[in-house]
């Protein structure tokens, strides 16, 4: 492999080619660190041309490649496995904002750019870039593409699939599809955009996007409602989208355990009520008009909920302040757990309307198999999107819980699927899910997607063992 690697630093420079293990190691532990894959060596390219070169003589020499952004998944999709064989090619260097077109909204990057960069680039235009997530001062939008990434803001605006007008690829044997087209329509034949979109880097390298811009709202308003269930909760979506529409641009549910955790680990945070209660939802409007009119609709829609009963407590941010404060409850809930220990996490969508009675009919079945055991649950109600977490018994020792994690999700994923859902919502597959999705997804659908994998990855180079 040393006249492979030569050909790579001529391509990419020396500089940029890591084999030594003390320089690849941070990049090829997950995010979570429980796994560390090996590989011949990590390849940083410089450019597009770059990228292509180098999948071009990855294909050559039949050596697999692991597209990398900012590493942030949490299904095992960006790193490699142990085999020792691939290489990772990581797009940090590829983070140029290419171009902002106000007038279209709609702004051209390099995959390898931060989220955050993205959002700011856009703010200094006078537009929006709705996409946001936990880990956007690191993630990279590339990553946000291929894992078709979801965040706080789905319901208003969609997940990434929804903030894309057009891709460029390097495809597996290193030819690229320029398609950063900036249409609303474009009618002419099969959207290849949408198939690389989600594909977790199986079928090609995402190197560049044309992302959708919104205008600025011009003003956002916060509340935390207390609520007696999840049931509630449900009543209290209906109602804000009845009153508010399109305004409601978030609605996150958090159960007492979540909070409780938060306040447990940062004691510091605001505790915005004196009393605890079962669940509370965290709600967000943005309004095109004024402060006082966002103010005003929020007030009303809380009022009314609280009359109807459907809402126990309630406080509405009274600056930017106090809305940053409600939201960095929301936001501490996964280093929380991370604090508090191990545990077995579920990413799982299911219809909304069927949220409330999942959890009461999938909870008791936790219990019965796993006495004591603690349900983490919150996540983005309004699309749907559960973060359905397992914690040990008190007491019970990390390692010993997590034997139990095939059984765990057996529970919580036939629930899933009785309940006609999916059991990945916006983390993806990667190789921590593969046999999860072996197990339930339908035959012929499975049988599709290979035979697109074989049809534009023959060779299986890119991102082997991932996905399937």
């Amino acid at each position: 492999m040393n006249a492979f690697l030569d050909q790579c630093r001529a391509i990419a420079g020396a500089a940029h080619v890591l084999d030594a293990p003390e320089d690849m190691a941070p990049l090829l532990r997950d995010w979570r660190g429980r796994f560390t894959g090996r590989a011949l060596a990590v390849l940083r390219p410089g450019s597009v041309d770059e990228v292509a070169a180098l999948v071009r003589a990855c294909a050559a020499a039949r050596v697999p490649m692991v597209p990398q952004g900012g590493n942030t998944g949490l299904v095992l999709g960006s790193v490699p496995d142990a085999a020792g064989t691939a290489v990772v090619i990581s797009l940090v260097r590829l983070n140029t904002i290419r171009a902002v077109d106000a007038v279209n909204r709609t702004m051209t990057v390099d995959a390898g750019c931060i989220l955050q960069h993205v959002q700011e680039a856009a703010a200094a235009q006078g537009c929006l870039f709705p996409l946001s997530l936990a880990a956007e001062g690191s993630c990279t939008i590339g990553g946000n593409l291929a894992t078709n990434a979801g965040g706080t803001a789905v319901l208003r605006y969609g997940n990434t699939r929804e903030l894309c007008l057009g891709l460029e690829v390097v495809t597996p044997s290193g030819e690229l599809w320029s398609g950063l087209r900036g249409l609303r329509k474009d009618n002419t034949g099969y959207d290849l955009r949408d198939l690389y979109i989600g594909a977790e880097g199986t079928l090609g390298i995402i190197t560049g996007a044309v992302l959708k811009l919104y205008p600025q709202p011009k003003a956002s308003i916060t509340a935390l409602a207390a609520l007696p269930s999840p049931a509630h909760a449900l009543r209290l979506l209906s109602l804000m989208q009845d009153r508010a529409g399109a305004s409601l641009t978030g609605f996150e549910l958090m159960s007492a355990y979540c909070l409780a955790l938060v306040a447990k680990h940062f004691p510091d945070l605001p505790r915005p009520f004196a009393d605890a209660y079962p669940q509370y939802a965290l709600l967000e409007l943005s309004s095109t008009e004024s402060a006082g009119h966002a103010v005003a609709l929020l007030e009303e829609a809380i009022g009314a909920a609280l009359e109807e009963g459907i809402v126990l407590d309630a406080v509405v941010a009274s600056s930017v302040a106090q809305s940053e404060g409600l939201w960095r409850l929301r936001e501490h809930i996964p280093l929380a757990q991370a604090a508090d220990g191990k545990n077995i996490k579920h990413d799982i969508s299911l219809p909304v309307s069927r949220i409330a009675d999942y959890i009461a009919h999938t909870a008791p079945l936790l219990q019965q198999a796993f006495p004591g055991c603690q349900l983490v649950c919150f996540g983005h109600l309004g699309d749907g999107n559960l973060h359905f977490n397992v914690a040990p018994p008190a007491g019970t020792p990390n390692e010993l819980f997590l034997a139990n994690q095939a059984a765990v999700n057996r529970v919580v994923h036939d629930a899933v699927v009785a309940f006609g859902g999916s059991i990945s919502a916006e983390h993806g597959i990667g190789a921590l899910k593969r046999d999860e999705l072996a197990h339930y997804k339908d035959p012929v659908e499975l049988n599709l997607m290979r035979t697109i994998k074989a049809a534009l990855d023959p060779l299986n180079l890119m991102n082997p063992g991932k996905i399937l």
